[in-house]
């Protein structure tokens, strides 16, 4: 059976359409990504879905819908995250959807959303050495954390820890350079966030840590470029060095200069070194040196739970 799952988040919404290979493995047929951020406002006390981001996250939804059908998905799932979630009218849009895409809206929650990534995560072939390791997927609105043993979800959090969120409450005016406070502000944000939640840091030494989400995709965009070669030839081994390092090369640039950055997807500009930031600060909380980058998260955990099987 071949099976859709649209991934409405804060920062993009994406296609999978997968199916189960004869050797039982999860197989991608195809994978696209719209960079239409819904979450416009996310930081906010009362967060709101403006009409503008609305409308065009409604229409990327059908058009992905669209290809769904024309590609033969017998099953078509639509899930719905942090933007959807926290907003005051978030049921307006899954009704858009509902009557534009013919399509049910799925609104997870925090727990529901880390299980799923944790999920997806499990049929990426790249980490079948990984028995314990930690999990950290970065989005627009939520940072989810977890702790695999023995393959196993142990614990599974989700804080408002998101790119666009810590934006919008720190950055300031994100067409100029940032400030030279901002990334201690994250830090700090980071740190009390998850002293609060109680997850198990420092990382126990020599455990792997594993990271998912947009931004680490494309730090790997950006090295690929530099080097003229696919993403998939760049190491999935992140070190948090490069990452203070590329902050550094970021957050010294106007907006304008960071949307000409090759590999950095001009509606990901704003938010970049924020999330750079971010991550950097996990690290320095968490005490690992590199993040051992995946591209299966959430969607391939809800293409899983469709399917069935391991």
């Amino acid at each position: 059976m071949r099976v859709a799952v649209i991934d409405i988040g804060s920062n993009s919404i994406k296609l999978l359409v997968a199916q189960r290979a004869p050797d039982g493995l999860l197989q991608e047929i195809v994978s696209r990504t719209l960079e239409v951020r819904i979450s416009d406002g996310i930081g906010s006390g009362k967060p709101t879905l403006g009409a503008g981001p609305m409308q065009r996250g409604v229409a990327a939804v059908a058009e992905l819908a669209a290809d769904a059908r024309r590609l033969g998905a017998e099953t078509l799932a639509a899930v719905a995250t942090s933007a959807v979630r926290d907003a005051s009218n978030g049921a307006d849009f899954r009704e858009k959807v509902r009557s534009a895409a013919s399509l049910e809206v799925r609104l997870l929650s925090g727990e529901e959303e880390a299980n799923l990534i944790g999920r997806g995560l499990t049929t990426d072939p790249a980490l079948r050495r990984f028995a314990d390791f930690d999990v950290f997927d970065l989005g627009g609105g939520s940072l989810e954390c977890l702790c695999f043993r023995a393959r196993s979800i142990e614990r599974a959090i989700s804080l408002p820890l998101g790119c666009v969120r810590l934006t919008e409450q720190l950055a300031g005016d994100c067409a100029r350079p940032l400030g030279p406070g901002v990334a201690a502000a994250v830090a700090a944000r980071v740190g009390a966030a998850l002293a609060d939640s109680g997850f198990p840091l420092p990382v126990p030494r020599g455990l792997g840590v594993v990271g998912t989400g947009g931004t680490l995709t494309t730090v790997r965009a950006i090295e690929a470029e530099a080097r003229s070669v696919t993403l998939a030839e760049v190491d999935p081994r992140i070190a948090v060095s490069a990452l203070r390092a590329l902050f550094d090369r970021v957050a010294s640039m106007d907006l304008a200069a960071r949307r000409s950055v090759a590999g950095l997807a001009a509606a990901r500009a704003d938010v970049f070194p924020v999330a750079l930031a971010t991550l950097v600060a996990l690290a320095e909380h968490g005490g690992f040196e590199s993040y051992h980058h995946s591209l299966r998260n959430l969607r391939w955990g809800v293409a899983a739970q469709i399917l069935g099987g391991s």
